[in-house]
């Protein structure tokens, strides 16, 4: 049975220690991205890694915590605007509905946007169905318990 998801919500993100961050449903998009700088491919023990800053020093919820990736690949995006560009994608977790999924995210320097997390078609498909009425409905039943 798939879950209703409004318009937006608030998810976790354990591996990345983010809790309650904003993540919009977008059902236009295909992949889903999270807002980060400093995005940079660099080598340990000549073995290649994928090194990036979650969110940027404007936002509420950075805490200046730089992340290093062994399980990433890039992939070629086109934004809203039709432009493709080369991005990197990393495979995380992400619990909503007191549930745990794992994830797709790409790197995206998304910093004129409200939501620092988009979750697109790939999250979403056979999960859930989007009431575009409704906001929080995760984040509500988490604060039930």
């Amino acid at each position: 049975m798939k879950l209703t998801i409004g318009r937006s919500d608030k998810a976790d993100f354990p591996e990345l220690s983010l809790s309650e961050i904003d993540v919009k449903i977008d059902s236009g998009a295909y992949t889903s991205s999270i807002h980060c700088s400093d995005i940079k491919e660099i080598a340990v023990n000549g073995e290649p890694f994928i090194q990036f800053t979650l969110l940027d020093p404007e936002h509420p919820f950075y805490n200046n915590k730089e992340f290093t990736f062994k399980n990433y690949a890039s992939k070629i995006v086109k934004s809203s605007n039709g432009i493709a560009e080369k991005r990197f994608m990393i495979h995380t977790e992400i619990v909503i509905f007191n549930k745990t999924f794992p994830i797709y995210l790409t790197l995206s320097e998304r910093k004129d946007m409200k939501f620092p997390v988009l979750l697109g078609r790939k999250f979403l498909n056979k999960k859930f169905v989007i009431d575009t009425v409704k906001k929080n409905l995760s984040h509500k039943l988490k604060n039930k318990n």
